[in-house]
Order: structure tokens, then sequence, then C-alpha cells
């Protein structure tokens, strides 16, 4: 009874092997929809891009205003008779801001830190011809 009883369990572990394990088990399922649910996010990705190339491209062949924005965007085209004005931020202050007014004012120490200007002298010896 013993040995029957090993010889059925074996039995249906090896039937039970290629649902776990074998060529269409559910780890493969399983692995095969999550491929597939990668590949949809890519493809509507890819769809949306497709429909925005889409309409710019129609809008680029209707009308005159689409290619005005892109001229003045990517080329830096001006219409005549208009003045550009170019704003440019300055980085740097915005960023060396003190944050309270006791950085604000540089300790003894900070300014023993800092280096000294390059100055150079000026030739006093030269004379007018």
């Amino acid at each position: 009874m013993r040995k029957l009883t090993v010889v059925l369990v074996v039995l249906i572990a090896l039937l039970q092997y290629p649902l776990w394990l074998g060529k269409g088990s559910w780890l493969r399922v399983w692995q095969y929809s999550q491929q597939i649910e990668a590949h949809e996010k890519r493809n509507e990705y890819y769809r949306q891009r497709n429909d925005t190339l889409r309409e710019e491209v129609r809008d680029l062949k209707q009308g005159q205003s689409a290619i005005e924005e892109r001229a003045r965007s990517e080329l830096g085209l001006v219409k005549q008779d208009e003045v550009f004005f170019q704003v440019i931020q300055n980085k740097q202050s915005v960023t060396n801001k003190p944050s309270s007014p006791l950085e604000a004012k540089p300790t003894a120490e900070k300014q023993l830190e800092a280096k000294p200007l390059d100055v150079k002298p000026v030739d006093t010896d030269v004379k007018p011809d």
C-alpha cells in the first residue's frame, strides 16, 4: 500500500510539472501578460505621439500661423518693422542670495578666505610723443 501511495504521488507530481514549470506553465503565462501590458503602454505612447505629429502636419499644410510660429520659435525670425527683445535672467544672483540677514554680511573668516583681486599696475612712465 505504501508503494502505491508513493507511485501515485510521483505520478501526480509528473502530471503537475507541465502546468507549473513546463512550456505552457502559469509562470510563462504571467510573464507574457506582463510583456503584453508593457507593449500596450508603449503603443499608447506612440499612438499619442503620432496623433500629435499628424495634427502638426495638418496645421503646417493648411495655415500660415503654424509656419509663422515655428519660424519664430525655432529659427528666431521676426516680422518686418518688429522689434525683438530678449530677456536674460541672471541665475547666479538668484542662487547666491543670502537666506538670512546674518549671511549677507561676510564674517572676518570669510573675508580672510577671499582671494585678492589681480590688479595690474598702470605704467605711468609712458611719455607722449
